[in-house]
C-alpha cells in the first residue's frame, strides 16, 4: 500500500509514520529542501530504509505543493492514502503566516491530491475549527461555528471548510483536541495548551510546601490527548473502510477542568494543590465596560503583563480560560469500538509529562545561568575588594570574563589582589578610596567612568560592624555615625554618581550587601543594622522608580560570614559561618539572577515570626541579649583575650539560629 503524508516530520505526524511502518507500506513524504537533514534523521530513528519512507520535495506555499512534474507522474493512481497533517499551531503567529501555512497549504495539498488521483484524503483539521461554540459541538457540525476571531481558529475552519465544499474525491476529516505528550514516554516537542501552566506550577514548589493550600481558578473543559493515542486512532479510523466524508472528533468525552487538570499536574510535580477553586463565571456580574476599562488601566497592564511573561504563559492563552465548547465523539466511538484503542486517563500518565518537561523543556534548561553570560567584557565594581566577601567576589567575577573594578583603602591588599587576579587570567583595575568620605567617593566615581565609559554592575560590599549594646554606648555617638557614613552614605553616593549613566542605557544593575540582622533585628547590633536598614530602604523605594528603566536593584541579606570583621568577637570562633568563598557564591547567584532580595530561610521565618508576633519575638531576642554578653574589644578591653570561653548554652542558641550575628 502507498502513502502519502504531509507533516511528516511533525509531532503527530513522527507518530503516524511509526504507526504506518508497521503496516508495510510505501510512505512518500513531504520535505522542504532545507529539512532534509531532518527528514534524514527521523528515518535513521525509525529504522527503515529509503526505499520505504521516501522524501519527496515540495513546499506547502507553492501551487500543488511544488512537486516536480516527473514526482507527479510517478505517483500518479498509486496513492491510496494521502495523509494532509502540515499545519502552523503557534497561537501567536501572524495571520499572514497562518493563512498561508493552513489554508493556502491546504489549498495546495488538496490540487496536489487531486493531480495525483489520490485514494481518500485524509484532512487532520483541529477542534479549533468549532471557534468558541457555547454548548455541544457535533461530528457533522461544521457552518454552525461561532466566535473564529482569532487567526488560528478561522484558518483552521476555513482550511477544513475547502476539503468539505471544494474536493470532489473522498475524504475523511480528523478534529484532535490539544495534543499533549506521549503518554508511554511523555515526549512532547513543544510547549503548548497545559505546559504554558508548568512553570508556574515549579515556581509553586519552590515557594511553598507541598501541603500548603493554594486558590486558584476553575475554568472550563479543556480537552487533552495524548500524541501516541491521536496517531493509533488516525490510523485505525483511516484504514477502516466505508467511512469516507465522515468527520471524527479525537477528543476526550469527559474532559476535565482547567483547575483539576493544574491540580494533577501539580501532584505529579510535588507541589502545593489548589484547594479552593475560583469557577471564573463567579465575576460575571461585573459589566463587561467595567472590566475591560479596568484591565486597560497601565498599572493593571504592567502587572498582568510582567507575571505573565516571567511565567512564560502568553497573553492569547488567557482568552480560553473559559472555553466554552464540549465535543461529541460518537463517530469517532463507533469507528473504534472493538480496536482496543483506548483513551488512557491523565492522572495515570500526567507524572510522565511532568518528567519530561522538566528534563527537556523546562525554559530555565535554555537559560544561560553562568556568571560568564552575564559579566564576560561588562564593567563590575566591587567596593571592598581587596579582602573578605569582595576579594572572594572579585577573583570569581575575574575569572568569569568582566572588567573588574575593585576599591579599598589599604593599597598593598589592592595590589596583592590585582597580582592574584591576573595571575589566574583576569582583568583588574584598582582605586585607593575611603568609602566613609564623600568627597573621595566622588572622586572614585568620576574615574570610574572617566576610565570605563559606564558601570554594568555595582557591588555595594564595603561595610563596617560595632557589636555593641546600646547600654555601652551612650558616650560612644560616633559609633552610629561612622557606621552610617560608610554603610549607608558611602554606598548611597556610589549609586547617585553610576545611576545616570545605568539609566541614560537603560541597563544596569546594583547589589546591596546588607546582613541578616535586618530580619532579625539583633541585639548589640543596633549600630550596623540600622546603617543596613536604611540602605535597605532606599532600594526598595529605588526599585520602585526604576524598575521600567532596565536597572535593577538587589538586596543580600547575608548571614554571619568568618571575614576579618567579625574577628574582635572570639566567641564566632564556636559557632556555624559561611566563609568568605561561601557568601561570593550569593553575590554571584544575585549577578546571575537578578532577584530583588536574596535572604536565608531563617532570616524570612524571623521577619514573619515578628510581624505575626512581635511581643514572642521580643522575649527570645531579649534571652539572646542576656545570654551572650558584651565582648572585650566593646568594653574598651582592646587586644585582650575573652574572659571566658563560649558555655554549651551560647553555642547551642547560636547554632539553632545559625547565620544570626548575636
Amino acid at each position: 500500500m502507498t502513502y502519502f503524508v504531509t507533516g511528516a516530520t511533525g509531532f503527530i505526524g513522527r507518530h503516524l509514520l511509526e504507526r504506518l511502518i508497521e503496516r508495510m507500506g510505501t510512505i512518500h513524504c513531504l520535505v522542504r529542501k532545507e529539512s532534509l537533514a531532518k527528514f534524514e534523521e527521523l528515518r535513521e530513528q525509525l529504522g527503515v530504509d529509503d526505499k520505504r519512507l521516501i522524501a519527496v520535495l515540495g513546499d506547502l506555499s507553492k501551487p500543488k505543493l511544488g512537486v516536480a512534474p516527473a514526482t507527479q507522474r510517478a505517483l500518479a493512481g498509486k496513492v491510496k492514502h494521502f495523509f494532509h497533517l502540515a499545519a502552523l499551531y503557534d497561537l501567536a503567529a501572524s495571520e499572514e503566516s497562518q493563512v498561508v501555512a493552513n489554508v493556502e497549504g491546504t489549498r495546495h495539498a488538496l490540487e496536489f491530491a487531486d493531480a495525483i488521483k489520490a485514494g481518500c484524503f485524509h484532512h487532520v483539521s483541529s477542534i479549533a475549527a468549532a471557534g468558541l461554540y457555547p454548548g455541544v459541538f457535533r461530528e457533522d457540525m461544521f457552518d454552525e461555528a461561532e466566535e473564529l476571531d482569532h487567526p488560528y481558529f478561522r484558518t483552521k475552519h476555513d482550511s477544513e471548510g475547502l476539503v468539505r465544499k471544494q474536493y470532489a474525491r473522498p475524504y475523511r476529516i480528523y478534529r484532535p483536541g490539544i495534543v499533549i505528550g506521549d503518554s508511554r514516554s511523555g515526549v512532547i516537542d513543544k510547549i503548548d495548551g497545559p505546559y504554558y501552566f508548568f512553570r508556574l506550577i515549579k515556581k509553586m514548589r519552590q515557594a511553598l510546601p507541598p501541603w500548603m493550600p493554594t486558590i486558584g481558578l476553575e475554568g472550563g473543559r479543556i480537552n487533552l490527548v495524548p500524541v501516541d493515542w491521536v496517531a493509533a486512532a488516525l490510523d485505525h479510523i483511516a484504514h477502516k473502510p466505508s467511512l469516507d466524508g465522515h468527520t471524527f472528533h479525537l477528543t476526550d468525552p469527559a474532559p476535565r477542568r482547567i483547575g483539576e487538570v493544574l491540580n494533577l499536574f501539580a501532584r505529579a510535580g510535588h507541589a502545593p494543590q489548589m484547594t479552593m477553586r475560583l469557577d471564573a463565571r463567579m465575576f460575571g456580574f461585573i459589566p463587561a465596560s467595567v472590566r475591560a476599562a479596568l484591565g486597560s488601566l497601565p498599572p493593571v497592564k504592567r502587572v498582568v503583563g510582567v507575571l505573565l511573561r516571567d511565567l512564560g504563559i502568553p497573553s492569547s492563552v488567557m482568552k480560553f480560560i473559559n472555553y466554552p465548547t464540549r465535543f461529541d465523539s460518537r463517530e469517532t466511538e463507533r469507528a473504534l469500538k472493538g480496536s482496543k484503542i483506548k483513551l488512557p486517563k491523565l492522572e495515570t500518565y500526567a507524572w510522565r509529562l511532568w518528567d519530561y518537561w522538566e528534563r527537556h523543556l523546562d525554559p530555565d534548561l535554555f537559560v544561560d545561568h553562568s556568571l560568564g553570560g552575564k559579566v564576560k567584557n561588562k564593567v563590575v565594581v566591587v567596593t571592598g575588594g581587596s579582602s573578605g566577601i569582595g576579594k572572594a567576589a572579585a577573583m570569581k567575577i575575574a575569572a568569569a570574563g568582566a572588567k573588574l573594578v575593585i576599591c579599598a583603602r589599604g593599597a598593598e591588599e589592592l595590589a596583592e589582589t590585582k597580582k592574584e587576579v591576573e595571575a589566574a587570567g583576569g582583568i583588574c583595575h584598582t582605586y585607593q578610596v575611603d568609602l566613609a568620605d564623600l568627597a573621595s567617593c566622588d572622586q572614585f566615581v568620576v574615574d570610574v567612568l572617566a576610565d570605563h565609559g559606564h558601570v554594568d554592575v555595582l557591588v555595594n560590599n564595603a561595610g563596617r560592624s560595632i557589636r555593641r549594646a546600646i547600654g555601652a554606648s551612650y558616650d560612644r555617638f560616633h559609633d552610629f555615625e561612622r557606621t552610617m557614613q560608610l554603610n549607608y552614605f558611602g554606598a548611597l553616593r556610589l549609586i547617585m554618581g553610576f545611576l545616570p549613566k545605568m539609566t541614560e542605557r537603560h541597563r544596569g544593575h546594583i547589589i546591596n550587601i546588607s546582613s541578616i540582622g535586618v530580619l532579625t533585628n539583633s541585639p548589640r547590633f543596633s549600630a550596623y543594622v540600622a546603617s543596613k536598614a536604611a540602605l535597605d530602604a532606599f532600594s526598595r523605594c529605588a526599585q520602585a522608580e526604576f524598575s521600567d528603566n532596565g536597572v535593577s536593584f538587589t538586596t543580600i541579606n547575608m548571614p554571619l560570614v568568618k571575614t576579618p570583621m567579625i574577628a574582635p568577637t572570639k566567641m564566632y570562633e564556636s559557632v556555624p559561618t559561611l566563609s568568605p568563598d561561601e557568601a561570593a557564591d550569593i553575590i554571584v547567584e544575585a549577578i546571575v539572577e537578578r532577584p530583588v532580595r536574596i535572604a536565608t530561610r531563617l532570616g524570612i521565618f524571623a521577619q514573619v515570626f515578628y510581624a505575626l508576633a512581635p511581643r514572642v519575638y521580643e522575649i527570645v531576642m531579649n534571652t539572646a541579649f542576656r545570654l551572650f554578653p558584651d565582648s572585650a574589644a566593646s568594653k574598651g578591653m582592646k587586644g585582650r583575650a575573652e574572659l571566658e570561653e563560649p558555655t554549651s548554652e551560647q553555642v547551642a542558641f547560636a547554632a539553632l539560629m545559625r547565620g544570626v550575628h548575636w
